[in-house]
């Protein structure tokens, strides 16, 4: 019994995914580019997430990601998506004991790379991660993900919070699949294969 993880998340071309909902919605260190999803949203957009939450057995979520969506799903109708997520068993890594309100969350508290590594040898199937930028890098830094979900859009903001920020432990990655939405969003799908490679181009 071990599950996967699999990050899912919305990136810059730059390599940005803070804030992509509105204005708000993660301000910290003064950045001003919140909402710079929406304009690329479309029928393509949609069906891609419709397929990343079916595929999912569960979500994994550090604190202030998980506060963020359990102030908005719980009151999204079924039909628009709120069944699925809502159900679905949810993770909260942190370091401090908090409650936790939204429906069927487990509270994982202490060091990330421990408690999660637990996680995943006592379930099965698929945990998704969303957002979470602080946990990604504590989940890059022990080897925990196995695939990468990326949806790029075509925008540079040039500050803000980043997937693979200076000093990310260094890793393999196999490309699985590619899809280009109507609005020009490039959905790529990677798997973690462990240590890179190296060469020489002669």
């Amino acid at each position: 019994m071990t599950s996967r993880l699999v990050v899912s998340t919305f990136l810059s071309l730059d390599g940005v995914m803070q804030g992509p909902g509105g204005v708000g919605e993660d301000d910290s260190n003064g950045f001003p580019h919140g909402g710079w999803l929406p304009p690329y949203v479309d029928e393509g957009f949609g069906r891609i997430m419709t397929e990343v939450f079916e595929r999912a057995d569960g979500m994994l979520l550090g604190r202030r990601s998980y506060e963020i969506l359990a102030s908005h799903w719980p009151n999204v109708p079924d039909e628009e998506g709120g069944e699925k997520i809502n159900s679905m068993a949810k993770y909260v890594a942190t370091r401090t004991p908090m409650t936790a309100g939204w429906n069927n969350t487990r509270v994982l508290v202490g060091e990330a790379a421990q408690t999660i590594a637990e996680l995943k040898q006592v379930t099965d199937g698929e945990i998704l991660v969303q957002g979470s930028s602080n946990l990604l890098r504590t989940l890059q830094e022990a080897e925990l993900v196995d695939e990468y979900k990326l949806l790029i859009f075509p925008v540079v903001l040039g500050e803000g919070k980043r997937l693979f920020a200076g000093g990310t432990t260094p890793a393999g990655l196999k490309l699985t699949g590619s899809t280009i939405t109507d609005a020009g969003v490039a959905y790529l799908r990677y798997d973690w294969v462990g240590k890179p490679t190296y060469g020489a181009v002669v």
